[in-house]
This record gives C-alpha cells, structure tokens and sequence, in this order.
C-alpha cells in the first residue's frame, strides 16, 4: 500500500509542477508583447513621411502591440511634418519615439513630431527643441508669415502637449517662439517627455505600464518584455535619403545649371541637357521643393521624352537604353513613394514593365512617324508625281500644249510645257481643279544608253 500511495503521490506531484510550469509560460507569453521598431537618421522631408507611414501600416498588419521610433533629424519640411503628426495621432497602436543615440538631437520640426507620439524619450546628451521655423534656403521668413505659421505651430504643440502638464505647454511654446532648444534632463523636467534611458531596450523598461491615450481611448503599455521587429528603409527610400545629403545637392545642382548653359550655347545635341534637367531635379528634391511624387512623374516623362528622340534621331539605341533606365528609376520612385492609391512596385517589375512600355512606345511612335512621312495616295497630293499615258498627241495652245492622259483607269485633260506623243508616259506635277500638269517621263533607257 505504501508504494502503492506512494506512485500515486510521485504522478500528483508530477502532474502539478507540469500544470505550474504550463500556466507560467502562458503567463509569459501574455505578458509578452510585439513591437515593430522603426530607425530614422536624417530629415524631415518626404522620405521621412513614407517610411514613417509604411513602417505603421506593416506594423498593424503583422499584429505588433505598439511601434517604437528611433529618431535622429536635424528637421525639415512643415508640411510633412503636419502630415506625419497627423499620421502618428490616427494611428491604431501606441507611437514611442526615442531620441537617440547619445549625440543625437531632435532639432525643430523632430521636436514636433516627439510631442505627437503617444510616448517618448531620450538618450542622455540628446537635444531637443529649436522649432521656429524659417524658409526651406535657411533665410528668415516675413513678420507677417512669421507670426500666422508660428501661432499656427503653437498651436499644434499645445494641443499635443496639454496633456504633460503646463510646463510642458511653456516649454513647447518657447521652442516654437524663441527656439529654444533644451537638454534631456531639462526636457524630463518639464514633461515634455517621459523618461531618460542609455537604449531603446532601456526605454521600454522605464515605460512598461504607464497608461497612454490612443485615439482617444486609454491603453496600457506593456513594454517590459518585448519582441523587436526591425522594418527597415526599402532600397528606394535609402536612395531618396542619400540626395537629401547637402553637399551632393549642391554638386548636383552646380552640373545641372553647367550642363543647361552647355546645352543653351550648343544645341542639337541631348547629353548635356539631360544631364542637367536630371540633376537640376534631383537637387530640387534634395532641397525639400519637389514632393517625391513629383519628381518620379518628373523622371517618367523625362523617359518618354528620350524614347521619342530616339526615334526622331536615331542613335543607335543610345536615347533608348537611357530613356528606359529612366522610365525604370522614375517607376520606383513614384510607386514606392508611399502614395496610398498606388502599389509597390519590385525593381524587377519595374525593369519588366519599363523595357514592355519602351518597346511598344517606340514601335508605335516609328510607324506614326513612317506614315507622316510616307507620300500622300489620295487627294490633289496624291496625284503629284503619279505616271499615266497620254491618250493623243497634245496640241498647241499658246505657250502649252494640251491633251489627255489615262490616269488610274480615268482620263483626265492634262497640260503640258513641251511636245507630248500620243503613248508616251507623263509624271503629274502638279493638279489645279480638275487639270493635271505634267511632264514628259525621260527615256531612261535612252539615258542609259552610251553616246556613239
């Protein structure tokens, strides 16, 4: 009996430490959550806006509790920015924006978009603030416009802040009115963020379990323990962030403006201005005053406009091959740009569709052109230059003679400038109403035949 209880007690014991080691790791997994994490290093401009709003819309489809932003920019664009925070507050799951790493800054417009997230915090030695807004060449704006985009910007930044505190508000208020710019410690001080920590990690240690306001219904972070998802920046968007470097939009700019004068001295030819109406456009991008989309329409048409002069001057494929790279690059652009009525597009689909749309394109445009150039058949044009015979031997009449001639299977009276025997073949020169002028046909075989 005892071995027997004995058994039983050993498969009891056994079965509850199964049971407890089960209902912990349920425990652990529920507390577990997905966060989808987003870097950008760079500024505010439409790149920002298209990973921002992809990276959201990847992060809610694959389930992830909350996405965490990781941000370094010197600022950018107003617009842009009011589209991102407009972004950031319709968002289905809380935003946590993290200054960082240490060195980093969240300078003007980054300081806009730090208020909007549903949380935030920063690296130590990490600078926020400066938010005042100046024209996109670094000149200050007009007092008048001035005063109605720094009320408006006001604004927005209570609106978004009013729920940290008052000091919060002034602070914010500050940045937009004197720029001012503060450290991460001054920053926690006034509320204007939530905590200070040395990583993302670290961060979202600090956060776990504070209550944050999404879509205007409360929900609790549970951050502690966390599985990262990186969304990384598509080749595209890494393209489009390399030519918002400075100092190549200032080279580019430069041999775009050279190209166009190189262009305008000697004409005829298309390198140069090629070259110059690309890198005058990709420099316009670059200085934040042609949207994305813009510029891949603006490269697409580009593309087209090379495939015509391939046709209309032949290169030997030269313009073709350029034009389709072109069309290639503008399609990547302009579908990958984030617009929400267009779908992505892979390189290889774009190389696919680039090369059908040149081929057709200039198979097309070669027969128009061939039939624009082509010798009329119909009408008082396409008489001219047309062999009939002549039906009698003209007569003379003054400085003319006149006859008839068999055209086509019709006869038609005709004039003529010299003698014309009945049979001999005539070229139609020219036709006035319903009378044909013409020609006697030379005798190319008499032409032919060797003087004796």
């Amino acid at each position: 009996m005892n071995k027997r209880y004995s058994y039983y007690l050993s498969i009891l014991a056994f079965l509850s430490l199964f049971t407890m080691c089960f209902w912990q790791v349920n425990v652990a997994l529920a507390q577990n959550s997905e966060v989808a994490v987003l870097e950008f290093d760079g500024p505010v401009f439409g790149v920002m806006h298209t990973y921002f709003e992809r990276g959201l819309e990847d992060a809610v489809e694959s389930g992830a509790d909350f996405v965490l932003i990781i941000m370094d920019t010197p600022g950018g664009d107003v617009i842009i920015t009011s589209e991102i925070v407009q972004l950031f507050r319709a968002s289905e799951i809380p935003i946590i924006m993290y200054i960082g790493p240490r060195g980093a800054q969240a300078a003007s417009a980054g300081a806009v978009l730090t208020a909007a997230a549903h949380a935030a915090g920063m690296a130590p030695e990490t600078v926020i603030g400066a938010a005042s807004p100046i024209n996109s060449d670094g000149s200050d704006i007009g007092d008048t416009a001035f005063r109605k985009v720094v009320e408006d910007m006001k604004a927005m930044m209570r609106g978004l802040t009013e729920r940290r505190g008052s000091e919060a508000v002034a602070l914010a208020e500050a940045m937009i009115e004197d720029a001012r710019a503060v450290s991460a410690n001054e920053a926690l001080e006034a509320g204007f963020i939530d905590a200070i920590a040395d990583s993302p990690e670290a961060l979202l240690a600090e956060l776990d379990g504070r209550t944050v306001i999404v879509n205007g219904e409360e929900m609790v972070l549970n951050t502690a323990v966390s599985t990262q998802t990186s969304i990384p920046l598509t080749f595209i968007e890494n393209l489009l962030l390399a030519l918002t470097n400075p100092v190549l939009v200032s080279i580019l700019m430069a041999i775009g403006v050279q190209a166009i004068i190189i262009e305008i001295s000697n004409p005829g030819g298309w390198v140069a201005g090629f070259i110059g109406v690309l890198f005058l456009g990709i420099g316009l991008f670059g200085l934040g005053q042609l949207p994305v989309n813009w510029l891949g329409m603006g490269l697409i048409i580009l593309a087209f406009v090379l495939l015509a002069l391939e046709v209309a001057t032949p290169t030997n494929g030269a313009l073709a091959v350029t034009g389709t790279i072109t069309l290639i690059a503008g399609l990547l652009v302009l579908f990958n740009s984030g617009t929400p009525e267009f779908v992505r597009l892979s390189i290889p689909a774009a190389i696919a569709i680039a090369i059908g749309t040149a081929a057709f394109f200039i198979f097309i445009l070669t027969f128009a052109i061939r039939a624009q150039r082509r010798q009329p058949i119909t009408g008082q044009q396409g008489m001219v230059g047309q062999i009939g015979t002549a039906r009698d031997t003209f007569d003379e009449a003054g400085s003319l003679y006149r006859g008839t001639i068999m055209l086509k299977g019709e006869i038609w009276q005709a004039t003529a400038s010299q003698p014309i025997e009945f049979g001999n073949e005539v070229r139609v020169n020219q036709m006035e109403g319903m009378k044909l002028q013409v020609e006697p046909v030379a005798d190319t075989a008499a032409l032919e035949q060797p003087a004796s």
